[in-house]
């Protein structure tokens, strides 16, 4: 057999799979994105014709071993000359500890410094340098967001992007190179110390002009370059290094004045190179002759002080030799942030006495001068400043009194460039946020403690918010949201911005913020005089609180929650309608309720552990009184769905009630689905149909609950994707491919399964996204897609800090299964100690548990064994099986009552048959086991194709085994491409 041919960077994959690494570890490794890595270990599982990683892992020596790893570092664009003995010294101090600062004035040439020293550790680090230039930040409290942008790390569902970073880091080996930290020293030293303590193989190279005052710093200074050996000194070497890149050659008569020359500039590795830039203009003597006069204006003062004032009278002299014009360029583009285009400058500095017409010859010349870099993008030219220019930039702007000016006109060039950015068109959009994102946060910070500018402040944050949220940045969403309703001039517009940061709160999974924010609303409305949206806002607090309520650190108490619902009714109006059918006293839940049980909840089955909306935070109907003094519909379908979670625990909530009948809590939710659509709400129509289908399967309707499910689809596509319309409709995914699969629409969960696994707010979230495809594609019988989809899985399990959710169980052990069908013992008990964390031990235990442990034992023949898991009578465990598992339950405990021989093997395919009517998987299930208790090979052939109808590939090759003979044959070779043979 000839030997299949892989690409170099599949076998860098490869290899690293030999190594046993997850996906996410040879990403890091290999500096690429984890979906790359799913990508190629796709295309070796198909090339090298294996049926899962472990295969892959034992053809790994076949071929080429891996690379080693090039630092991710920035490539400087001239030779770094010099700094021997530093660079030993500071290679040496950064192996010794784990935090080291360079601490430096202003064009010393910390950075360059710190970059050799990183290029020359790149092997020591098994995962690699990074490089985070924190000179645009300027908000200490997105210190962890810069470098998760560095490290491409994007934010997991319930935990900040700290801790997003901190669970990234917290086995690597990787050395980080943070730079330019000076100006948010307050953000920088928190953020470390959390780090090194969370990351105990991770180091940290900062630079800074001031040290970090953190106890576990280890300062380095970093001196001048040197002047000793005169002629042939370090200073020397870079004057001749930098004047010759720019065409000159010097006679070796003029070392001496080259000698001076440095020495007069202390050294300092800017002020040389800035003043090499000026030899092709100027000559050496007139070079002399000019900082001559300047350095004597700055006579005076402790050497230190000289050495920062050497670089600052290079910068004094370049500036005064500028043209005006181009000084009011250089002061004026010292605004942005981060690099920007001619078309950007002529805006924002084209006035007089500049002609915005000559923008684009001054930057040219800025940059011959050394004063500007240009920065090569696909796009266009941009320019930027070093930090050190940048800032002398900021102060001449303030000297000119232009400061305000300015700036104030940079607020104006962002808000635009903010308002572009609201039209999500086009495949560049995620470039042109990058390119200036930075520039608004910036701006942002600036206007809003203006007082005159408030009301654009608070319009550049709600922007801010709106494309940060598309860019899949919910953590920044929310916090601009939150900024948004602290600026708003008028208490309405603060309560709805809110509203938008509780949907986002919402997204992230953070329960107890989304049960904060409606009830900061519900203050904003009071305010405003909108007593209506008050109580429509307490409602939806309440409404969260059982929810989500496995989504809660501290989950509110029942009291308090039964206060805000009573509140609500009275400030909305809704007080009149009543509570429905009498549904007696609420009681807090017993300790088997408290396992989360609930069908259509966060802690119900799973489901909402992916994110999912509040009721009512983009409510389209005004808070007012409606039609003849009746309440007006939105805040009475909010109160009518508070009331169904509330009083009827329609969600299973963690701290709900145990007693209250089913018909009870279906009437209380079809009200309030009426309530929302009489309202002309979809999002809150979504949620109350997620109360009924919760309803629905709790008196075992499963194609009722699966219905509902399916109309919050339709609800919700045509929507735009605003932050409640995206929670609502992850949850509708969800709840919508489990609910299926428990009717037995395998080819409808697997397609939901899918749109949820491919939504990009759950792309950072590979566990939570993938976790129903996996549930649907074990069922369906497709072994090869778990298999592979399972490490998409483990990485972002294990990246998101392995946690235990109610949705994470379910696809562990589905996973297991599909190892359990192969005959792969090892890789079985793996995964169920995956499940053992990821779940809940009695979900497991008696519901999904029963079921995929069962499949295996019959796969394996023992009947007995597959029955003694399925013992329990469907009553005995219905809140764990009466959800989507019930029919599953039924049918399978029926096939192996006829396998063991039972004696109630009749009566128990009697009454699972019409139960499961309806149900085409579970259904041949039954027949299958009527078929084999009358040993009639017909029906059973006949299963087979039922089976294949209905999307159970594993099932219909199942009904081949059982038939026997050559039909045995056919089923195994059916199994065997399907990834499921022994």
């Amino acid at each position: 057999m000839s030997t299949p041919v892989i690409s170099s960077r599949e076998a860098d994959v490869l290899a690293l799979l030999g190594e046993h690494l997850s996906n996410a570890e040879i990403a890091a490794r290999l500096f690429i994105s984890v979906r790359t890595v799913e990508s190629h270990v796709s295309s070796l599982l198909r090339k090298l014709a294996v049926p899962d990683r472990r295969a892959l892992s034992r053809r790994a020596a076949e071929f080429a071993p891996v690379q080693t790893a090039t630092p991710v570092l920035p490539a400087p664009l001239t030779a770094f000359v010099g700094r021997v003995r530093e660079r030993g010294e500071l290679a040496e101090a950064v192996k010794k500890h784990r935090q080291v600062t360079a601490v430096g004035p202003g064009g010393v040439g910390k950075t360059r410094l710190a970059l050799a020293v990183a290029a020359e550790l790149a092997g020591e680090f098994a995962d690699g340098v990074w490089f985070v230039d924190l000179a645009p930040v300027t908000d200490p409290g997105r210190v962890g967001a810069a470098v998760a942008a560095a490290l491409g790390v994007g934010e997991q569902p319930g935990r900040g992007i700290d801790d997003s970073v901190f669970a990234v880091l917290a086995d690597r080996q990787a050395l980080l190179v943070w730079d330019n930290c000076e100006q948010i020293r307050d953000g920088v030293a928190p953020f470390l110390e959390r780090l090194l303590a969370a990351c105990p193989g991770v180091r940290v190279l900062v630079t800074s002009r001031a040290r970090l005052m953190v106890p576990f710093e280890r300062v380095f200074p970093v001196p001048p370059l040197s002047r000793a050996g005169g002629g042939d000194s370090e200073a020397v070497e870079l004057f001749l290094e930098r004047s010759a890149a720019v065409g000159l050659s010097w006679d070796p008569s003029v070392r001496d004045t080259v000698v001076a020359l440095c020495e007069r500039l202390d050294g300092m590795a800017l002020a040389i190179e800035l003043a090499a830039a000026r030899c092709p203009t100027l000559g050496l003597d007139g070079l002399v002759a000019g900082l001559s006069d300047q350095l004597r204006i700055l006579a005076g003062g402790p050497r230190a002080a000289d050495r920062h004032r050497s670089v600052r009278a290079v910068l004094d002299w370049s500036h005064d030799l500028l043209e005006p014009a181009d000084r009011a360029l250089l002061r004026r583009v010292s605004v942005f942030v981060v690099p920007f285009t001619a078309e950007a400058a002529a805006e924002l500095a084209g006035f007089a006495p500049l002609d915005p017409g000559a923008v684009a010859d001054g930057l040219g010349r800025l940059a011959e001068q050394s004063l500007l870099t240009v920065v090569p993008s696909a796009s266009a030219t941009r320019y930027r400043a070093l930090e050190t220019i940048r800032q002398y930039g900021a102060e001449r702007l303030d000297e000119a009194g232009e400061s305000e000016a300015v700036r104030s006109r940079h607020v104006q060039w962002c808000m635009d460039r903010a308002a572009g950015l609201l039209d999500t068109d086009g495949a560049d959009w995620r470039a042109r946020f990058d390119a200036v994102a930075e520039d608004l946060r910036a701006a942002l910070a600036w206007a809003a403690e203006q007082s005159r500018l408030r009301a654009d402040a608070y319009r550049l944050a709600l922007s801010l918010a709106e494309s940060a949220f598309t860019r899949n940045l919910p953590g920044e969403s929310q916090q601009r949201y939150e900024q948004a309703a602290a600026l708003a001039g008028a208490d309405a517009d603060a309560g709805e911005s809110l509203r938008l940061a509780a949907a986002v709160a919402g997204c992230r999974r953070l329960g107890d913020d989304m049960y904060r924010l409606h009830r900061a609303a519900a203050e904003a409305a009071r305010r405003a005089g909108d007593l209506a949206g008050a109580g429509h806002d307490l409602a939806a607090a309440a409404t969260v609180a059982y929810r989500f309520s496995s989504e809660f650190t501290r989950i509110p108490a029942v009291e308090e929650t039964m206060a805000l619902l009573e509140e609500a009714r009275k400030l909305s109006g809704a007080g009149g309608l009543g509570p429905g059918p009498d549904l007696g006293d609420v009681r807090a839940s017993d300790p088997g309720r408290a396992s989360g049980s609930g069908p259509g909840s966060d802690s119900a089955a799973g489901l909402g552990d992916v994110p999912a909306s509040d009721s009512a935070s983009d409510s389209a109907s005004g808070p007012g009184p409606g039609l003849g003094g009746a309440p007006a519909p939105a805040p009475s379908a909010a109160v009518a769905l508070a009331e169904a979670a509330v009083l009827a625990d329609a969600f299973g909530a963690v701290q709900g009630a145990t007693d209250n009948t089913v018909e009870e809590t279906i009437a209380l939710a079809e009200r309030a689905v009426a309530l929302a659509h009489r309202a002309g709400d979809p999002v809150a129509e979504s949620a109350a149909l997620d109360a009924l289908s919760g309803a629905r399967s709790w008196a075992g309707d499963s194609f009722a609950a699966a219905d509902a499910a399916r109309r919050r689809i339709d609800l919700l596509t045509p929507l735009p994707p605003t932050p409640a319309r995206t929670h609502e409709l992850l949850d509708a995914l969800a709840m919508a491919s489990g609910t299926a699969l428990g009717a037995g629409g395998l080819a409808e969960a697997r397609r939901w399964g899918r749109q949820l696994a491919g939504h990009p707010l759950l792309a950072e979230a590979g566990h939570h996204a993938t976790s129903w495809l996996l549930v649907a594609d074990a069922f369906a019988g497709r072994g090869g897609e778990v298999l592979t989809g399972s490490g998409r899985f483990l990485d972002a399990w294990e990246r998101g800090g392995r946690q235990q959710s109610f949705s994470l169980g379910p696809a562990a052990a589905s996973v297991a299964m599909v190892h359990g069908l192969r005959g792969d013992r090892a890789a079985r008990a793996e995964w169920l100690g995956i499940v053992d964390r990821a779940g809940t031990a009695e979900e497991y235990r008696h519901g999904y548990g029963a079921i995929l442990d069962a499949m295996v034992l019959l796969h394996d023949g023992d009947a007995a064994e597959a029955l003694d898991r399925l013992a329990p009578e469907p009553e005995q465990v219905w809140k764990w099986v009466t959800w989507i598992w019930l029919h599953w339950y039924v049918a399978l405990r029926a096939e192996a009552s006829v396998l063991a021989g039972h004696p109630a093997a009749r009566a128990r395919t009697a009454a699972a048959r019409s139960l499961v009517a309806g149900n085409p998987v579970a259904t041949a299930h039954v027949d299958r086991a009527d078929a084999l208790l009358d040993g009639d090979l017909p029906r059973l052939l006949a299963t087979a194709k039922a089976f294949e109808a209905a999307g159970s590939r594993y099932q219909a090759a199942r009904s081949l085994l059982l038939a026997g003979d050559e039909h045995a044959a056919a089923g195994t070779a059916a199994l065997a491409e399907w990834g499921l043979v022994r």
